[in-house]
């Protein structure tokens, strides 16, 4: 359900993209945050015919976000530096570029602090140190990428970049999907080796 949702925005911002030539959707002061107890998401209202579904469950999310639910300005300039700092990767399109920065900045803005699980991945032994925002973590089931939204001296809060990502034989990350990792387990990631893409 969740992913038709992607689908159907994705259509839409390629659609605009269309329109104004690829540039980047401007944030607008009429955005607002949408916790929504029928599916259990936040939703970022973007229009009245258009809304964002992101993974997010109202349980992660902080009081503000119910209290204050306008995208503010920090929230649009965040948005703007991922958006801005990825488009470099040429990886992806601006629809793309724009469900990936507008997740990041859910998490960065919205959610709780995130537990720190890392036990699910293997360390980095390697003497590269990582120096982008966009890693690699490898569990023992995959390998896949992630962007950093969050980084402290310790730990890293990271989304999944990934369609789905296996942890182990039984739990697994869907897209856009938060979670919290010791900083040594963040594995650097050469741009040319980047090949996730948002399903």
């Amino acid at each position: 359900m969740i992913k038709s949702g992607y689908t159907l925005f994705l259509l839409f911002l390629l659609y605009l993209n269309a329109k104004r030539g690829g540039d980047m959707l401007q944030a607008s002061k009429q955005w607002q945050w949408i916790s929504c107890a029928k599916k259990n998401r936040l939703l970022l209202d973007l229009n009245e015919d258009m809304q964002l579904c992101t993974p997010y469950k109202l349980r992660q999310l902080t009081d503000s976000t119910f209290k204050n639910p306008y995208f503010s300005l920090e929230d649009a300039a965040f948005y703007e530096q991922v958006y801005q700092y990825l488009v470099q990767f040429k990886l992806w399109n601006p629809a793309q570029l724009c469900q990936i920065s507008l997740n990041a900045t859910a998490v960065k803005f919205q959610l709780k602090p995130v537990l720190a699980k890392s036990w699910f991945f293997e360390q980095y032994t390697g003497s590269t140190p990582s120096t982008e925002a966009v890693i690699n973590l490898t569990s023992k089931a995959q390998s896949g990428e992630f962007l950093i939204v969050e980084h402290s001296s310790d730990a890293s809060v990271c989304i999944n970049l990934s369609e789905n990502f296996q942890l182990d034989d039984n739990l697994s990350l869907v897209q856009f999907e938060a979670i919290r990792v010791l900083n040594n387990r963040v594995h650097p990631l050469l741009n040319q080796h980047i090949h996730s893409k948002i399903a």
